[in-house]
């Protein structure tokens, strides 16, 4: 059994059971979170909401709060002796997949 749900603007395909890594949600680690945003259902039969389905959600632990690895962007412009170099690190919670009701 699977299910696809949305957050943070981006889309996961999960079973019970998966780790995953999503932005960040502000829940403090070892708490329980519940996504309501689910989009499709599969286990004997495939449901897809239109968008979400009702009654349906993905119940998950947080394990982890952290940040990513520090990515560089250098943002430079031609003839101008001009260019600056930027680090960015983003946020993100580790979840797993405790429960799929639907």
């Amino acid at each position: 059994m699977y299910a696809v749900f949305e957050t943070g603007g981006k889309q996961y395909k999960v079973s019970e059971g998966d780790v995953i890594y999503v932005e960040k949600l502000g829940v403090a680690d070892g708490e329980n979170v519940t996504f309501d945003k689910v989009l499709a259902i599969a286990g004997d039969s495939l449901s897809v909401g239109a968008p979400y389905l009702s009654g349906a959600s993905v119940e998950a632990s947080v394990l982890k709060n952290g940040k990513g690895k520090k990515i560089y962007v250098l943002k430079y412009k031609a003839k101008k002796n001009e260019k600056k170099k930027i680090g960015h690190r983003q946020d993100y919670t580790k979840i797993q997949i405790t429960r799929i009701v639907g």
